[in-house]
């Protein structure tokens, strides 16, 4: 399907030399990436859909064709900011590895978030801090997570099958999992002038030690 605005990618010129067409989901992951800048930027009372509009290089017509109001341009902005960092993350890792090893793996990989992502952490950070519903409660809360935590759950029950990792109730560690790491990333944003690599090697102990079969394989590769 056409864009209805029948807007052509600007920078997208086809082997004929006619500009080509992106498809919705290209169309809506531009406008998305605009948003990101914006918030990252400027911020998110300044995140208005012109603006985003005119960073998307789009009309806001368009934007509001894809996502209605502004609101729920934040909502899916947020959402889609969280996925693209889990993905990041674990495609960057051997997922076929040991538990343990995935895990220390994970957590140096997010822990270097805020030099590989830093638009995308400003952005996340203020939609967390400004996003509310009519009641003035905070719009995103865990639920967002949902996603990142059946992943987290998936590996751990292969490590507990495995035999590397105890018994434990997987919901409830891939909260406090998902919890650590966000503090970690939030506390070394905070503080530049940590040790990423040995503040991560930390944390990645302490969660490894809280769910390793003591009797199990270490997971480290020989």
């Amino acid at each position: 399907m056409d864009d209805p605005g029948g807007e052509d990618d600007p920078g997208g010129a086809s082997t004929d030399g006619r500009r080509r067409r992106l498809s919705e989901d290209q169309r809506r992951q531009q406008i998305l990436a605009g948003c990101i800048r914006v918030l990252a930027r400027d911020g998110y009372q300044q995140a208005t859909l012109a603006r985003v509009a005119r960073e998307a290089g789009v009309s806001k017509g368009l934007v509001s064709h894809y996502f209605g109001d502004r609101d729920s341009l934040m909502d899916q902005t947020a959402i889609a900011i969280i996925d693209d960092l889990r993905t990041g993350v674990a495609r960057r890792i051997d997922s076929s590895a040991a538990v343990p090893e995935v895990v220390r793996s994970a957590v140096r990989e997010a822990a270097g978030l805020g030099r590989t992502s830093p638009d995308q952490l400003r952005a996340v950070d203020e939609l967390v801090h400004n996003l509310r519903d009519a009641d003035g409660r905070p719009r995103l809360d865990l639920t967002v997570y949902e996603s990142t935590y059946r992943a987290q759950r998936q590996l751990f029950r292969r490590g507990q099958t495995e035999g590397t990792l105890r018994q434990f109730d997987t919901r409830a560690m891939a909260v406090v999992y998902q919890g650590a790491i966000d503090a970690m990333i939030g506390y070394l944003d905070a503080h530049p002038d940590v040790d990423r690599e040995e503040f991560a090697a930390t944390t990645a102990e302490l969660l490894i030690t809280a769910i390793r079969r003591p009797d199990g394989p270490e997971g480290r590769p020989a």
